[in-house]
């Protein structure tokens, strides 16, 4: 399938690609399918997009998070996780939101509402982590930096 896209312009989308949400994402309930893009010549360690298929002019950066945050790794509910099916660990994905606001320095990452992806089943949704322990604005901007400098 097709999808004139805001950000890419026309990109071809397999069917087999597509990530179903059964509960849509936070804050857009409606949106229950995506396929995930990025950029071919920057690879697969930086900023993906989460580009929707029902509303082409809707896409969310998201990044793995263990890129910013290697010891991220949140506890959640397996009851949040059933409408996405059987997890074997070798298929999980899992990503956190982008927020690049005007000023880039203030680039942030939500790690307390991960993504958590069922590869093997085309499957995903957004959860909730309980607890102090992950902040919804997590600074990221001096670790890219630091990356892309070789530190």
């Amino acid at each position: 399938m097709k999808i004139n896209t805001k950000i890419f312009g026309e990109i071809e989308i397999i069917d087999d690609k597509i990530i179903h949400f059964p509960s849509g994402i936070i804050g857009f309930p409606e949106l229950t399918d995506f396929a995930l893009v990025h950029d071919e010549e920057k690879g697969i360690d930086s900023i993906h997009w989460l580009q929707s298929i029902q509303e082409p002019a809707f896409a969310m950066p998201v990044m793995n998070p263990l890129l910013v945050k290697p010891d991220y790794n949140p506890e959640v509910e397996d009851e949040l996780l059933k409408p996405i099916g059987k997890l074997d660990p070798e298929e999980v994905l899992v990503m956190v939101t982008v927020t690049i606001p005007g000023d880039i320095k203030k680039m942030s990452v939500n790690l307390k509402g991960p993504i958590i992806i069922n590869g093997a089943e085309k499957k995903a949704c957004q959860v909730i982590v309980d607890g102090e322990g992950y902040a919804v604005k997590f600074p990221i901007y001096d670790i890219l930096n630091a990356k892309k400098a070789g530190e």
